[in-house]
């Protein structure tokens, strides 16, 4: 090969820099840690636990697992049955509402009203919350309980036109 240099016989030249056969720079072994590794402190200590537990062959994940295909499709159809709820419960509602003024007051119906067409969020937040640590199966039958007990039934019984 002809460079700067003149003509080498050695075929890794290509792939070094002048300089790569000093002996003061040799790379760090694997095992080393960073120079200052010890002064973080408390980073000290999860090193040394990694590297014992990678040592006895476990896996060390501090990262929560993100979540699989298949209940990212569950929660995006079970969100969407909430949200059409909620828009039942606001068409009911409102149909009930002339047959709930002979009833109660506006300053009684309002309130519920509002808490009928919120409940599906508010059921899909709390099970989220409340079933974070727990297993995928547990999330999903209590969305699913929710799924029936929130059926909008003033929108399943009277209907968009009702009578």
């Amino acid at each position: 090969m002809f460079y700067a240099g003149g003509m080498s016989s050695d075929s890794d030249d290509p792939l070094t820099w002048d300089g790569d056969d000093d002996a003061s720079t040799t790379p760090p072994s694997s095992t080393a840690l960073p120079q200052g590794w010890k002064a973080v402190g408390k980073g000290s200590e999860e090193g040394e636990r990694e590297a014992e537990a990678a040592a006895q062959g476990e896996l060390v994940d501090d990262e929560p697992a993100g979540l699989s295909t298949t209940m990212l499709l569950l929660l995006g159809v079970i969100g969407g049955v909430y949200l059409l709820y909620s828009v039942g419960w606001a068409i009911g509602g409102l149909r009930l509402k002339p047959l709930a003024n002979l009833i109660v007051d506006d300053s009684m119906f309002l309130p519920w009203f509002v808490l009928a067409i919120a409940a599906p969020a508010i059921w899909f937040l709390t099970t989220w919350v409340l079933t974070r640590g727990r297993a995928a199966w547990i999330r999903i039958s209590v969305l699913l309980l929710g799924v029936v007990l929130l059926v909008p039934w003033p929108f399943v019984t009277v209907g968009v036109i009702g009578s």
